[in-house]
This record gives C-alpha cells, structure tokens and sequence, in this order.
C-alpha cells in the first residue's frame, strides 16, 4: 500500500491524531469558557446566553488577535 495513499475513504486504519488532540483543545476551552460565563450569569437566561457564548469563543479570540495586529 502506498504511503501517501493511506488515509483514503476505504481505509480502516487512518490516523486521525491531530483532529483528536485539536476538538480536545476546543473542548476544554469550550467547558472552561461555560463555566465562566455562567458562573457570572446574573439570571437564567444570562446563563444560556453564557453557553451560546461559549460555542463561539474561538471566533472573538482570533477577531480580537487580528485586529490587535492590524490585519
């Protein structure tokens, strides 16, 4: 079997690492944003709010380091 070739859709044995270590990142970040936001919540609708927010953190992150850079 060719090397480059390995990770094809017939495949079984794929190495999937770096997605795994990559939705591990942004799963804990996504638990620990939730815990913040709702741990400041001032009422219940606040606190899904803070989960809604914490779903999208990711993207204030790179807007907020982006314009920081003057890209």
């Amino acid at each position: 079997m060719n090397e480059k070739n390995c990770c094809n859709e017939n495949s079984k044995n794929c190495n999937n690492n770096a997605t795994a270590s990559g939705g591990a990142v942004y799963g804990l970040g996504f638990i620990g944003a939730a815990i913040y936001f709702i741990s400041h919540a001032t009422g219940f609708w606040m606190g899904v709010l803070g989960v809604f927010k914490a779903l999208v953190w990711p993207a204030y992150l790179v807007y907020e380091a982006l314009s920081k850079l003057g890209i």
